[in-house]
């Protein structure tokens, strides 16, 4: 059941994005922000956590949870380094994450060959 959940949640989460991209003018590199910065903003608010602790990978994988993550290595690093953990605690706490998709995107290159549009 664990899985029809997280399958629903973010489904439904990418069809709202799309219906937004779709009915909207905005770009879609000015949705992404807007996801990062909801799921931080929510994620401060203190109303993510419980959503993805219920939700799962649905919640957790697309932009939203990015942007929950980096909140709490934000909140994290504060705790323990002060004002400066606000400049390397989103950094520390996504790490991981960013440097598998740098990686697996690279391999991919590698796989599929990708050439320039014309």
């Amino acid at each position: 059941m664990d899985y029809v959940k997280a399958f629903v949640v973010g489904g439904v989460i990418c069809m709202l994005v799309q219906i937004l991209m779709d009915k909207t003018k905005l770009m879609p590199g000015r949705i992404m922000v807007m996801l990062v910065v909801s799921g931080s903003i929510l994620g401060f608010l203190g109303i993510y956590e419980p959503f993805a602790e219920w939700a799962g990978a649905g919640a957790t994988v697309p932009l939203l949870g990015f942007g929950n993550t980096l909140w709490k290595g934000i909140g994290k690093a504060m705790g323990e380094d002060g004002l400066l953990g606000i400049f390397k605690g989103g950094f520390t706490a996504s790490a991981v994450g960013i440097s598998g998709a740098l990686i697996f995107g690279f391999l991919g290159s590698l796989v599929f060959r990708p050439k320039m549009k014309e």
